[in-house]
C-alpha cells in the first residue's frame, strides 16, 4: 500500500516547474478583471464631467 506521508516527503518539483512560476508572478499580467475596472472607471469620470 502508498504511504502517502512518505510519498509527500520525498516530492521535489521540477526546476522548470518552479522557473516558470517565477516569470509569472513576477509579471505584472493585466487581466480582463484590471480592463473592465478601468473601463468603469472611465464611464464613472466621464459621468461626472
Amino acid at each position: 500500500m502508498i504511504n502517502f506521508d512518505e510519498e509527500i516527503k520525498k516530492f521535489h518539483p521540477s526546476p522548470e516547474v518552479e522557473e516558470t512560476e517565477a516569470i509569472i508572478n513576477g509579471d505584472n499580467l493585466t487581466d480582463m478583471v484590471d480592463i473592465m475596472l478601468e473601463l468603469l472607471k472611465e464611464k464613472d469620470k466621464d459621468k461626472e464631467d
